[in-house]
């Protein structure tokens, strides 16, 4: 037995894919919020206690393009890397020096991560981007792009007094 299809109205042009849209961004802050647990190098970065990722000021999440990140924080930056898996931009402002990197997918930036843990530091992190300056400026920073602080051990021997 067959059944009469009934015709159904479509939707005004572009307002299912702005619906799908808005759906994913609502969900965002939820995906990023159920990581999972510590192992290996993730063991290594030790996250500051608050986790926010929407920007108060800004009421959004931060967008992983250098250059928009940079207007965020009050500088256009100079572009120093583009490369196929991270762009880096420069910024030189009255506050100070600090570079903002951003990737087109999260496990760039996961391994980005892991090789500055050499280093150690604290850095600002968000969705597909980080944001390396002195640890006065990230505060600030983070109020305006969201993300959060991280601080990450460095791996090898320590100098000593």
């Amino acid at each position: 037995m067959t059944h009469p299809q009934t015709p159904q109205s479509s939707p005004r042009p572009g307002h299912t894919s702005r619906l799908r849209r808005g759906a994913a961004l609502a969900l965002l802050p939820l995906a990023v919020a159920c990581g999972g647990g510590e192992d290996g190098a993730e063991g290594r970065r030790k996250a500051a206690p608050t986790a926010v990722t929407a920007a108060p000021e800004a009421g959004v999440v931060a967008p992983a393009k250098v250059e928009v990140i940079a207007g965020l924080t009050g500088c256009t930056a100079e572009i120093r890397v583009e490369a196929e898996e991270l762009r880096e931009g420069l910024c030189r402002t009255k506050q100070g020096e600090y570079r903002i990197t951003t990737f087109p997918e999260e496990r760039f930036k996961v391994t980005w991560l892991d090789s500055a843990a050499i280093y150690g530091g604290k850095y600002l992190v968000g969705t597909r981007w980080v944001v390396s300056a002195v640890p006065e400026l990230l505060e600030g920073f983070r109020s305006r792009l969201g993300g959060t602080v991280q601080e990450l051990r460095s791996i090898g021997p320590t100098v000593g007094p």
